[in-house]
């Protein structure tokens, strides 16, 4: 009976080995892909939160960042800061004020469109002034609009024509002759860098252009087909709405007779027109006429 008793236990954990040895070694197997997933997963965190523009950085991090002009983005990341600490008041902003207006005449355009907008927070800044009156004569659309949105801070009206043509449909350009390709329609919403079409010249190849501006497509003036010349006008572009917001915003405390026009056929819109632009145009214009009835000149 003893002999019968031992059978019985010793044979099942006989055979459960047998059954968690191919458990073990899938298991084994499957340790290196589960340690590069994690490297993976951490890897994506960490390269999130570095090029996250809302971490923190240090006085060290932002004098790094402004100079490395090899990764657009560390120094769009330390203008941001830049913008905040002079927005909280703090004077230590004042010390990276050289590289902000090195930046504003820099060739690439994300860095201008940026510090014109940081510019605008420092409305005591002479520097910041000149170099404002600069960057709006950019010949890149967004970085002049920037730049007059700013200027308004600085109560100077010289932007005022470039918050005017905010609200008017912005006419796109061939860049080349050629015969225009494209698959966009009217009305179809088009972000800053979004492919409009593209201009095949009469030789081999294909010139793309892009959209300059966020928005909308307003009218195709060459549709697909089309033969353009160099400096046709290929396309006209809304201006996006909380451009034309913004522009109204700025007119209202700088817009002249002459921009009511602009203005009130917002505040007069069709239904689809938001109604926080239709409010705020209709702001801008009782803004306007409060000012010209009491300058009548």
């Amino acid at each position: 009976m003893s002999t019968q008793i031992t059978n019985k236990v010793n044979s099942p954990q006989q055979v459960d080995v047998v059954k968690t040895a191919p458990e073990v070694k899938r298991l084994r197997a499957s340790g290196p892909i589960l340690i590069l997933a994690v490297l993976f997963v951490l890897g994506a965190f960490l390269s999130w939160y570095f090029s996250w523009f809302g971490r923190e950085l240090s006085d060290a991090d932002i004098a790094n960042y402004l100079v490395d002009q090899k990764h657009p983005r560390r120094v769009q990341h330390a203008l941001l800061q830049v913008q905040q600490r002079i927005e909280r008041g703090d004077p230590s902003a004042t010390q990276w004020y050289p590289q902000v207006i090195q930046l504003a005449g820099s060739p690439e355009r994300e860095f201008r469109l940026t510090a014109a907008w940081l510019m605008g927070f420092d409305n005591k800044s002479g520097e910041f002034h000149q170099a404002l009156l600069q960057l709006v004569l950019d010949p890149e659309p967004i970085v002049r609009r920037n730049a007059a949105l700013a200027l308004v801070r600085f109560n100077d009206r010289s932007g005022r024509s470039e918050l005017r043509a905010t609200l008017e449909p912005y006419p796109l350009l061939a860049p080349s002759e050629g015969v225009v390709a494209s698959t966009l329609k009217e009305g179809a919403p088009v972000a800053r860098g979004t492919l409009l079409a593209r201009i095949r010249p009469l030789e081999n190849g294909a010139v793309e252009v892009r959209s300059p501006l966020p928005g909308s497509l307003a009218k195709l003036v060459a549709p697909a087909g089309t033969q353009v010349a160099a400096g046709g006008t290929l396309l006209t572009i809304s201006s996006d709405e909380d451009s034309i917001w913004e522009a109204l915003r700025g007119l209202s405390l700088i817009g002249e007779a002459e921009d009511l026009a602009a203005v009130e056929s917002f505040a007069n819109g069709p239904g689809s027109t938001p109604d926080r632009i239709k409010e705020q145009a209709a702001l801008t214009s009782g803004a306007i006429r409060s000012r010209k009835s009491s300058n009548p000149k």
